[in-house]
């Protein structure tokens, strides 16, 4: 019998032991598999942690992907947050091992959270802690229940959305009576118009480009028969692919044949100092001796200025044809392959606001490999006699002949913003795959003898698969024009030059320059974005307007208030620090002609912006949308 009762004692023991054991796990409420089936982009998270990335990418992306999460957490349980710090660890660890199966660093999770910040307490905002608080303090029919129900992948839908949460965002501060909470209570409307409102939930498109700011890199919800047809249609591009492949090895391989042994064609043309075509290009391929002679030996006096990669000069070649020759002094482009390509690229667009390729030139140095021979290179564009728009717009006191310019008038401004869009347009959309310019600014955009507007310097461009933004190490570009998600982590996509070009539109409406150092008086730097902004918001849209523009007549069809106020307002909106809420370019330019209405331009009670973060020693904002951008204009130039 005292062997039964000492077995009995330690089983009782033993069940204790194991009972106290088990409450100090908390199993995580939080189903994250949605983090290997969403299609986020994890690319800035390989190789890509804060001790290496000073802007902490990484960590804002992933704080946008468990904010998915949390809402949910506040779906199903009603929460606002998780309970407590042992369940938001046991999240965090569930988190992470999501990640290690991207084969992702193993202590993510650990560098960029504070388990604590995801642990709802009544002191957060307003006393909220769960959905049964909110109701009894704001009902349940706040803005947001009306104008985040539907899809937010339109730009006006996300733009209605986000200015709802503003204002429930003011009646919680005025609630709580802390400002200091402000950042804390956005959050609360996010994640309440996600798992609440929406009714495509947390993980739909709208959602998660719109509240969330995650980018995705393809579209979610194909079904196994969309993969098959997708495999099927692989496997057959693959063999039509092959083949071309190998007739294209068969033809070169003869191409370069006949080249080593001197084709009577190519050496007939060259003796008699004709320009010769290159195959399946319609670029021309100049001789150096041409150019040479055209440019008076790239004389200073044919000097025109600087351009992308190089310097430009003005030449006129045999047939009397004025031509403008780059010649290329640095590039990003290593290879001579590369550069034919890239010339096929120009040469092969043809639009009326483009400025077209006449040809090129290329000098081989050595009997190097043909992929890394030649590294003077040249490009022949046709002349534009009226130079660039920053000439016309901010210099207006002579010219290099020394003859007195005058303001762009009200017409030639409106006509000149038009053809930058259909420009800009054709190269998004006109040809396939698309084209990012990448540079677009007041210098790369020519004018020709009639004042119509051509985009110019595509050594920049790049083509991009369709539906795919691109990530780059080397940002191009120019300060003020650049984009914040283009100059902070280089994430390039058709709405970084949107952004761009809505500087251009400011700088021509204003006639002030994307970057003013001297406005206030002072070293500060002062952007035309927030500037425009500020005072269209105040109502001091004749602040904005080019004085010139007001005095230039009282004649109201010569000078239509109205349009020059739509002019504006889109170059804000195409500017906005916010991706979603910029359009895309033709939708820009259906604005700008009338054919759709500009959105209202959105309040910014905290500043805007493309993923950003803050953190201390106790705050750690979960979302660039909870808590917009905290950067200075310092911080953008980086």
């Amino acid at each position: 019998m005292k062997w039964v009762h000492l077995i009995l004692i330690l089983i009782g023991f033993s069940c204790l032991y194991s009972t106290l054991g088990s409450s100090n796990v908390s199993d995580c409420p939080i189903d994250l598999s949605y983090v290997l089936k969403l299609p986020w982009n994890s690319s800035l998270c390989h190789g890509n942690t804060p001790e290496n990335d000073p802007k902490h990418s990484c960590c804002q992306t992933l704080l946008s992907l468990f904010g998915i999460g949390l809402a949910y957490n506040l779906k199903k349980t009603s929460l606002f947050g998780i309970k407590d710090v042992q369940t938001s660890l046991s999240c965090l660890s569930d988190f992470q091992s999501k990640l290690n199966s991207l084969s992702l660093s193993p202590n993510l999770t650990s560098i960029c959270f504070d388990p604590s910040q995801f642990v709802i307490t009544p002191d957060v905002c307003a006393g909220i802690v769960s959905t049964k608080n909110w109701y009894a303090k704001l009902g349940t029919n706040t803005s947001l229940d009306q104008a985040c129900r539907s899809n937010l992948s339109d730009l006006t839908a996300c733009d209605t959305c986000y200015t709802a949460g503003t204002r429930v965002q003011t009646q919680l501060i005025s609630i709580d009576g802390n400002t200091s909470h402000a950042k804390d209570c956005f959050y609360f409307t996010i994640l309440y118009a996600a798992a609440i409102v929406n009714e495509d939930g947390p993980e739909g498109v709208g959602t998660t480009s719109c509240m969330f700011q995650l980018s995705l890199v393809r579209s979610i919800g194909s079904n196994s028969h969309n993969h098959l047809k997708l495999h099927l249609g692989l496997i057959g591009a693959s063999v039509v692919l092959f083949v071309i492949i190998c007739l294209l090895g068969l033809y070169f391989w003869h191409y370069k044949k006949n080249l080593k042994k001197g084709s009577n064609l190519g050496g007939d043309l060259e003796q008699v100092g004709r320009p010769r075509m290159r195959p399946n290009t319609g670029a021309i391929w100049f001789k150096i001796e041409d150019l040479e002679r055209a440019t008076g030996f790239f004389s200073q006096k044919n000097f025109i200025g600087r351009g992308g990669f190089g310097m430009v000069y003005k030449g006129t070649l045999s047939d009397g044809s004025v031509v403008a020759v780059k010649k290329i002094t640095e590039s990003n482009i290593e290879r001579d392959s590369d550069f034919r390509n890239e010339v096929e690229i120009i040469s092969n667009l043809r639009h009326r606001n483009l400025v077209p390729l006449r040809g090129c030139c290329m000098i081989d140095e050595g009997e190097n490999d043909d992929d890394y021979g030649g590294n003077h290179r040249y490009l022949v564009y046709e002349y534009m006699p009226n130079g660039n728009l920053d000439d016309h717009l901010f210099r207006t006191s002579a010219n290099q002949s020394g003859v007195l310019r005058k303001p762009l008038t009200w017409p030639q401004r409106k006509c000149i913003i038009l053809d930058v869009a259909r420009g800009l347009s054709y190269l998004h959309h006109g040809v396939k795959p698309a084209i990012y310019h990448r540079d677009i600014k007041a210098t790369n955009i020519l004018l020709d003898s009639d004042m119509r507007a051509r985009v110019a310097d595509f050594g920049l461009a790049k083509q991009v698969q369709e539906g795919h933004s691109h990530l780059t190490t080397r940002v191009a570009g120019t300060h003020g024009y650049l984009a914040p998600e283009y100059a902070l982590y280089g994430q390039l996509t058709e709405k970084s030059d949107v952004y761009s070009f809505g500087v251009v539109v400011l700088e021509i409406m204003c006639g002030r320059r994307a970057l003013d150092l001297s406005a206030l008086g002072s070293s500060t730097t002062v952007l035309i974005t927030d500037w425009a902004w500020s005072l269209v918001k105040e109502g001091r849209i004749d602040e904005v307007l080019d004085a010139f523009l007001l005095r230039e007549g009282d004649n109201s069809e010569l000078n239509p208030r109205g349009i020059m106020e739509r002019f504006v307002r889109v170059g804000i909106l195409c500017a906005h620090v916010m991706v979603a809420l910029r359009p895309s370019i033709s939708d820009a330019l259906k604005m700008l002609e009338g054919d759709i209405e500009v959105p209202q331009i959105p309040d910014r009670p905290l500043p805007l912006g493309h993923p950003s973060f803050h953190r201390d020693a106790t705050t750690f904002s979960i979302s660039p949308v909870f808590s917009g951008l905290h950067l200075n204009s310092g911080e953008m130039l980086r």
